[in-house]
């Protein structure tokens, strides 16, 4: 049997960690091409040691001397840099999975899709900043892009067989995060070491945050704008604590499907690594029995208002959801270190969104000159608060 060939951008993030636990499951199935870091170069050495891919970049290129060190002997060639990672990208191979975090994963998103391949994408700030720029390109390359998201693979899965002309509603469910049940007095307190500790899911830092701000769903709304176009006001969110319920699609004759499944991102993968087939995971099946009942609630924006910034962030389009991006994580960074307080982060977002609105970009350069004018912009109106 031919071995599929696969490139992960982001190996060492959770994604990408997930991702290769079900390549080591099924080792004759699959070819590493690439795998890429930012900066760990002992667990990047690791796993090219594991999975011999041919090239191994990490995006520091300070790091490159330890990682040649550490891949010495082998057959794995070695690279740093931006560069570096866009030339990864552009590796040919059966699927890349996109998982690096941030803006970062911009250009190697970019460059994998113009291969005109199939990109598995877990970046949802490339979607968030570049959407137009990046859909257009799908088009021109006639890519293939199927959403790793656990919310927008639930949607791509609700929504097989079907027309777009022929959906409803869209709805996003979110856990909620660790603070949805806080008043507005006790989130005025809350510490960075309790916004990372998420109920549901195992995620970085930064995602953390993003879900007990309920930026993240905000985020997804508008990549979900992107990869379902079927309005605005045709997409919703649900706050669904249990997280069984990833999304649901509701039809025009009053069906409804949904998408359930455990907190784990190996099934998303999965779906997107054997599409259109199916694949065997290691998850516990769901025990309904067990979880009892399930239960939704609507979105509290007077206490979690990222949603409302981001849904008016997409109706304004253009750069806004970039300069939405990029003040967040400014935010979220500072709040991390200790420098705000929780309910500073989603005020900090919309007063950089009510001084900072750029033209709308053409091309990715723009949008990466938008990204860092707007993160200056949110550094400067912090120093000055």
């Amino acid at each position: 049997m031919t071995r599929r060939s696969i490139s992960i951008l982001g190996a060492t993030g959770s994604v990408g960690a997930s991702t290769l636990d079900l390549v080591r499951r099924e080792p004759g199935k699959w070819r590493v091409v690439a795998l890429t870091a930012n900066g760990n170069v002992s667990e990047l050495a690791k796993l090219a040691r594991e999975f011999e891919p041919e090239l191994a970049v990490l995006a520091d290129e300070a790091e490159l001397p330890a990682l040649r060190d550490a891949l010495s002997g082998t057959a794995t060639q070695t690279a740093g840099g931006a560069q570096a990672l866009i030339e990864a990208a552009s590796r040919p191979a059966d699927i890349t999975i996109a998982a690096i975090v941030g803006c970062a994963g911009l250009a190697p998103t970019m460059a994998a899709i113009e291969q005109g391949g199939t990109v598995g994408l877990a970046n949802k700030e490339a979607l968030v900043s570049a959407g137009e720029i990046m859909t257009a390109a799908v088009a021109r390359y006639g890519a293939t892009l199927l959403p790793v998201d656990s919310e927008h693979n639930a949607i791509f899965q609700c929504l097989a067989g079907n027309e777009l002309g022929n959906v409803r509603k869209i709805t996003l469910t979110a856990s909620g995060g660790p603070f949805r049940d806080w008043t507005a007095e006790q989130l005025a307190t809350a510490t960075p070491a309790q916004a990372v500790k998420h109920p549901n899911w195992d995620m970085g830092a930064k995602i953390s945050v993003d879900s007990a701000t309920m930026m993240n769903k905000g985020l997804e709304l508008i990549e979900a704008h992107h990869l379902f176009p079927v309005g605005l006001d045709n997409l919703a969110i649900l706050v669904h604590p249990q997280s069984v319920v990833h999304s649901m699609v509701e039809y025009r004759d009053g069906s409804t499907l949904a998408q359930l499944g455990p907190s784990d991102m190996r099934v998303p993968i999965a779906s997107t690594l054997a599409w259109p087939q199916r694949m065997d995971t290691p998850c516990q099946p769901l025990d309904l029995a067990r979880i009892g009942e399930l239960t939704f609630l609507a979105p509290d924006e007077a206490r979690f208002p990222a949603t409302r910034l981001a849904r008016q962030a997409a109706e304004a389009g253009g750069a806004i959801p970039a300069v939405l991006n990029a003040a967040n994580e400014v935010a979220v960074a500072a709040f991390l270190a200790g420098q705000i307080t929780f309910m500073r982060i989603a005020a900090h977002v919309e007063d950089v969104l009510s001084r900072y609105a750029p033209a709308k970009p053409t091309e990715i350069d723009h949008i990466y000159a938008v990204d860092a004018e707007a993160r200056q912009h949110a550094r400067m109106l912090m120093e000055a608060a």
